[in-house]
């Protein structure tokens, strides 16, 4: 067979595929490529070698099977190789192009796995429901393993050896986990980011189950790739490593290189059965949750429903098609930040079973002397994973959520490499707001507003009387927010709502649940750099940002409440979210405080409008009378006593708590204002809202307001100055 020239323009079908690369014009040909076998094998070998220059790289196509029943008879396949001319060259941008050969593929790869299997209860009924036996020697299995080690921690108790034994107990509690297969290392998992739970022992125990799992044979793998793509693997890869490099719960990971771009990329391959042994797993801890739910009193919540959203999910996972949309959409959303990074999917090569994606070299953020010989600090990157969070949980709702330390990577420029993304939740957009008002209303004591919050967050039905909660949570918050924000501890916080959710008929959504794991686990890695690291401390710059510059009506009204109260403007805590939210690297001076300003104009204002004219006439006597007093403290005291007519008496005639009053309110005015002019995105143009209130009918109606209450607040004090009134006495 000839070997294909370079320089040549080629149309290279397999089936109905095309590949068109133009480099100069070539008479037309027709050769002839049986889709499978040797022949064509050597033919691909060919064409590499021959080195054609595409215009993008792109998979070896899927053999076609001739007839409907798939037998796989080879059929012979005309090739044309068609002249390419000038005036027969349709100018097509490279990215447009890109894009629409990337969703061809990604269509190719969703039709793969079209038969993926999505849960339901009524399936793992339909499966195990007839099998007793099968369901039987699993259970015994599970009784055997978990029964064993809770006898043994019995023991222990009794003999007063818990703490003398931990730290084996917890080797052996992750060998059981390892022993009983794939449903209980995720349980593990998810014990190994729940300091609530667990002692130190057995988190940094459990832990290594991230990664540290038995593998499966390579040759059921490499055998999986090809079934999977229906192609030979070294039509696929040029290298592919002989063992795999890490082994997940569900799968795993070999590091190769592609054939058809040089790129490398880690391919990663489900284990076979797995499908079967998590849903044997999770009939019968689903029986386990009707059983709880039924007896066991001191769980409000439902079990069942929380079982069946894990297992939901890690269905999902078994899915890695959906994984890699799941990662396409993740990185969409939030790699527009420098610091941090997620990686590419390539279509071509994914299926149900089989994932193949950007490899990313990094190190693990647990691994602290690992990432400080790269130069850079855990500090940073975990604070980078904290407002990447804090944008999927409250931005977009779409969130990462099985943040362990397997699935986040520090790479050598300092990015935070973001992996796995086969659990994945959403956070609903009233929730998100929620979330911010009520981190906010527990920061300032606001235990009825936090009580209120729970209706937002699907916490309660909305007939439920939330006065009881009131005290409860005042009990516990008021010990805990002794603290400065900087001092709370997360998981503090996090084990005494919980304490208060079991007293209350709370129903925790499962979403909920793991926006604490994610922020649990942030803190816990962040605690082996820093042990006085605060996750609440790291996050109040952008809940005060949010609180400052988002016009949703839930927000701006939690601002309004959090400003004033009993008819009076409370500056101290402006200052606080500014000092706050300008610690936030977006936030925008220009955009503070515009949802107030908005509604102030809006006809739902009238009574903001009162409560700004009384601050506004505060405000401007302040400053005035302020600017007055410090000018006559600097003049030379001759000037003064010819001012107080010699008796030495200041000429202003008010208390000095009064005066300290006025001069404390300009000084936090004057502070605010050197607060917004510090922000790297100030701009003068910040007033011009205030200016559109003066043009609008409101406006004017109420600048006029202003205006004449400032007139009679001066004129009064001018004439108590010329009548000499004795000064009133200090309440």
């Amino acid at each position: 067979m000839r070997v294909l020239e370079p320089s040549t323009s080629y149309c290279i079908g397999f089936g109905t595929s095309s590949i068109i690369s133009a480099t100069k014009p070539y008479s037309q040909r027709i050769i002839y490529i049986p889709p499978n076998g040797q022949k064509r094998r050597k033919l691909v070998k060919e064409w590499s070698r021959a080195s054609l220059v595409e215009v993008r790289p792109r998979a070896v196509p899927a053999v076609r099977r001739d007839g409907a029943a798939g037998n796989g008879s080879a059929t012979v396949v005309p090739v044309v190789v068609q002249e390419a001319t000038p005036s027969s060259i349709v100018p097509i941008s490279s990215a447009s192009r890109d894009r629409a050969e990337d969703m061809q593929a990604e269509v190719k790869a969703m039709a793969r796995a079209v038969n993926a299997t999505v849960y339901t209860p009524q399936l793992l009924s339909s499966r195990y429901g007839s099998r007793p036996f099968r369901v039987l020697r699993r259970a015994v299995e599970i009784f055997a393993g978990l029964g064993s080690f809770a006898f043994k921690l019995w023991i222990d108790q009794l003999n007063n050896q818990l703490e003398v034994n931990r730290r084996f107990r917890a080797v052996e509690l992750r060998q059981v986990f390892t022993r009983l297969g794939p449903t209980f290392v995720k349980i593990g998992q998810g014990l190994s980011t729940r300091p609530d739970l667990c002692p130190p022992e057995f988190l940094e125990e459990l832990s290594s189950l991230q990664d540290a799992l038995p593998t499966f044979p390579d040759e059921e793998a490499f055998a999986c790739i090809e079934k999977e793509l229906d192609l030979p693997l070294d039509s696929i890869y040029s290298s592919i490593s002989a063992s795999p490099i890490a082994a997940a719960s569900l799968g795993q990971v070999y590091k190769a290189r592609l054939k058809f771009s040089g790129k490398a990329v880690a391919v990663k391959v489900q284990r076979p059965g797995i499908e079967e042994a998590i849903g044997l797993d999770f009939y019968l801890i689903r029986g386990l949750g009707f059983f709880i739910n039924k007896y066991v009193d001191i769980i409000s919540s439902d079990v069942v429903a929380l079982i069946d959203e894990f297992a939901r999910r890690v269905y999902q996972e078994l899915n890695y098609v959906q994984e890699g949309k799941n990662a396409r959409r993740f990185k969409k959303l939030y790699a527009d930040k420098q610091d941090v990074l997620v990686p590419d999917i390539f279509w071509d090569y994914t299926s149900n079973k089989v994932l193949t994606m950007e490899w990313v070299e990094g190190v693990k953020l647990n691994e602290q002397e690992a990432i400080e010989r790269q130069g850079l600090k855990v500090l940073d990157l975990v604070n980078s994973g904290i407002q990447c969070s804090l944008r999927q949980l409250l931005e977009y709702g779409y969130f990462h959520a099985d943040p362990h330390p397997g699935n986040l990577l520090a790479t050598p420029d300092g990015k935070l490499a973001f992996l796995d993304f086969g659990m994945m939740s959403e956070t609903p957009e009233v929730a998100r707001c929620a979330i911010i008002g009520h981190v906010v209303h527990m920061v300032n004591r606001d235990y009825e507003a936090m009580a209120r919050d729970y209706y937002a967050l699907d916490f309660l039905s909305p007939d439920v009387d939330v006065s009881p909660i009131v005290p409860a949570l005042r009990d516990f918050f008021d010990d805990a927010l002794s603290l400065s924000v900087s001092e709370l501890n997360f998981k503090t916080l996090v084990d005494g709502l919980g304490a208060v959710l079991y007293q209350y008929p709370f129903n925790v959504p499962p979403y909920y649940a793991l926006i604490l794991r994610s922020l649990t686990v942030l803190e816990g890695l962040a605690l082996y750099a820093d042990p006085n690291f605060k996750v609440l401390a790291a996050s109040y710059p952008y809940f005060a940002k949010r609180l400052l510059t988002d016009p949703n009506p839930y927000l701006r009204d939690a601002l309004i409440e959090l400003l004033f109260k009993d008819g009076k403007f409370r500056w101290n805590r402006l200052e606080n979210l500014l000092v706050q939210g300008s610690k936030d690297r977006d936030f925008s001076a220009k955009d503070a405080l515009q949802p107030v300003l908005k509604l102030l104009l809006g006809p739902d204002g009238e009574v903001l409008r009162d409560l700004v004219i009384k601050e506004a006439i505060r405000v401007t006597e302040a400053i005035t009378f302020g600017t007055m007093i410090d000018t006559y403290n600097a003049i030379p005291s001759p000037m003064k006593n010819l001012l107080s007519n010699g008796n030495g008496n200041s000429p202003f005639m008010m208390g000095s708590a009064e005066q300290e009053s006025m001069m404390e309110l300009r000084a936090q005015v004057f502070r605010i204002w050197s607060l917004l002019r510090s922000s790297e995105s100030f701009d003068p143009t910040i007033l011009q809202p205030v200016l559109q209130v003066l043009n609008e009918p409101e406006a004017r109606s109420l600048g006029g307001r202003v205006f004449g209450g400032i007139t009679q607040r001066l004129a009064a004090r001018l004439l108590q100055q010329v009548l000499r009134a004795p000064p009133a006495p200090a309440s």
